[in-house]
């Protein structure tokens, strides 16, 4: 009797140890790919509560959240021959679990390695101020390059960007030179062309004073008027030269006199 109670006590134990064995429980964000005798069998299974033959079926959870990676620095040799140092992040998540499993042995790793040759390549075809201004179109074209590499595995790249670009401190201290030359060349840009247009319109007031020379004379006056409202001790008055008309015209000149005795002359 104690012979048979043990043995259907091993016996359940048993059952209990396979039911056991045989739970898998796949949360929402994963997916369970099945091997049975080494096979895939109904491709990807979750999430939720499955049952598989123990020592006969293999189960492999895929995590199918987005994977946020570093790509860690490389050092870039520009077109232009300038040595940089970029590092860039990348953000991609598993969309086929079975290609996932079957087709790569470590897909994070596989795409780490991709996007570092990726990354080493599309930079070193630029030149150094296309790696600095346009890094929205290289971070487009890494990002296809690994999307493309990456698909047979299963793997979706959602986001490549550059983080950083090291520059050589001789590149600095060069770029900063530019810049300052630049700044200069716009300042002396921006003080001929306030020249010029001064000069314009200076021009402009002289055409308006030669039709009506009467602005002259207020102009003169109001001169005089913002000068003595200072305490000033001299005042300088200038007489303009159209106020002589009158008399110019009252006194003809000398060569007129001339011109005309020797018609009078020539006539007696």
């Amino acid at each position: 009797m104690d012979t048979a109670l043990i043995a259907i006590i091993a016996i359940l134990v048993l059952v209990v140890l396979l039911a056991i064995a045989a739970i898998r429980i796949v949360q929402e964000y994963e997916r369970g790919v099945i091997f049975r005798l080494g096979r895939v069998i109904a491709g990807a299974k979750g999430p939720g509560l499955f049952f598989i033959i123990p020592y006969i079926d293999r189960m492999v959870k895929v995590n199918l959240q987005t994977v946020t990676m570093n790509v860690p620095a490389q050092d870039v040799i520009t077109r232009d021959n300038v040595t940089v140092r970029v590092d860039a992040v990348i953000y991609f998540k598993v969309m086929e679990p079975v290609k996932a499993t079957v087709n790569i042995q470590n897909y994070i790793f596989g795409t780490s390695q991709v996007s570092q040759t990726t990354l080493r390549s599309v930079c070193g075809t630029a030149e150094l101020d296309e790696l600095l201004s346009e890094r929205e179109r290289l971070n487009s074209e890494i990002q296809r390059i690994v999307d493309d590499l990456t698909e047979p595995w299963g793997v979706k790249v959602e986001l490549v960007e550059i983080k950083d670009v090291n520059l050589p401190n001789e590149i600095q201290r060069a770029m900063a030179r530019q810049a300052e030359a630049e700044r200069d060349r716009r300042a002396k840009i921006i003080n001929a062309e306030g020249e010029f247009q001064a000069a314009q319109k200076l021009s402009d007031a002289a055409a308006v004073i030669a039709e009506n020379p009467i602005a002259y004379q207020l102009r003169m006056l109001q001169t005089v008027t913002e000068v003595a409202a200072e305490k000033n001790s001299t005042l300088v008055l200038p007489i303009p030269v159209e106020l002589l008309g009158p008399f110019r015209s009252a006194f003809p000149s000398e060569e007129t006199v001339s011109v005309g005795g020797g018609d009078g002359h020539s006539r007696g």
